[in-house]
């Protein structure tokens, strides 16, 4: 009779359990079959955790963010966020030099120096516009630089979407971020900010992942896995699209040649709307049009005439 007991009561136990892990199952999501994805293996717990930084985000951090944005002028956004950008340079030029990406590292340190100094702390981003890259590099990059795997895809309460490598991120740059040296009364409510100003950045984006987004989960962690593989590709930051200009062949933040004039379209990787018939072919002078339009000519071309009519009257 004990040992019936026994039995029943482990039964019972047993069953419990599996009815308590089938509906763990059932709420965050199936993890099998021909939609699964192979680097995900975790997918049920980080749904569970997706789901609980969601909420977080949902009642708390965006309704936070919302209010810093709706009584705060946008100059003192752009501030803000400039600040925390410059600080975040620290983390770039250390994994940059790490990687042993030397042109990259002097970047980054010519960017802190130029902010700190002439943007007044960092408040204003000097370093952009003088064609300063600004790089995205952090720990787990640099592990995946020397051939360190990513991992399972892992959600982080609080800290949202990461993997197994990137995790190491949080635990590492903090450490050449200025902020982590300061008392705590300056530290914890400067990582605030910082908190609020990076959820402010990404309402509009949240809005539309809301909308769009049939399954948010699969989403953000497909969006998550493709950014960090095109991080770890080494390809440069983003520069301005190539409209054609033969003039802008100065490779990206270098200076322009010397003797150059400074302001010009071709220096900024703008398009030149300069008349091409105006300059003068190789090896002659730019005279006037007497005998028709040369092969050369703007007119020739079919380009668009920029004379004064005018002129064709003296």
């Amino acid at each position: 009779m004990t040992v019936g007991s026994a039995l029943s009561k482990s039964a019972l136990r047993k069953l419990g359990w599996s009815l308590a892990i089938a509906s763990t199952i059932a709420t965050t999501g199936c993890a099998t079959g021909p939609d699964r994805n192979p680097k995900d293996p975790l997918e049920p717990m980080n749904r569970t955790v997706f789901k609980f930084n969601d909420t977080l985000d949902t009642y708390v951090s965006k309704p936070a963010a919302q209010f810093y944005v709706d009584y705060t002028p946008s100059p003192f956004r752009t501030a803000v966020s400039n600040f925390f950008s410059n600080l975040g340079d620290f983390s770039n030029f250390a994994n940059n030099l790490l990687q042993l990406k030397i042109t990259d590292a002097t970047h980054d340190l010519m960017r802190i120096a130029m902010n700190s100094v002439f943007g007044i702390g960092g408040l204003i981003d000097i370093a952009s516009p003088a064609g300063l890259p600004k790089h995205h590099q952090d720990f787990g990059l640099t592990l995946g630089h020397y051939g360190m795997p990513s991992g399972p895809y892992l959600v982080i309460p609080l800290l949202g979407p990461s993997s197994i490598r990137d995790s190491t991120t949080w635990l590492v740059d903090w450490r050449v971020n200025p902020i982590s040296y300061a008392d705590d009364y300056i530290r914890w409510p400067l990582y605030g900010v910082n908190f609020i100003s990076a959820r402010a950045d990404l309402i509009g984006a949240t809005d539309l992942l809301s909308q769009a987004a049939l399954d948010k989960y699969a989403f953000v962690r497909d969006a998550y896995m493709q950014r960090r593989q095109y991080l770890l590709t080494g390809r440069g930051a983003s520069t301005l699209p190539d409209y054609g200009d033969e003039g802008a062949a100065t490779p990206e933040g270098a200076s322009a040649p010397a003797g150059s004039t400074g302001g010009g379209s071709s220096e900024q990787g703008l398009p030149n709307y300069s008349d091409p018939g105006a300059s003068a072919p190789a090896g002659g002078a730019n005279t006037p049009d007497t005998n028709g339009p040369g092969p050369s000519s703007s007119k020739a071309m079919g380009l668009p005439q920029y004379d004064d009519p005018g002129a064709a009257k003296k």
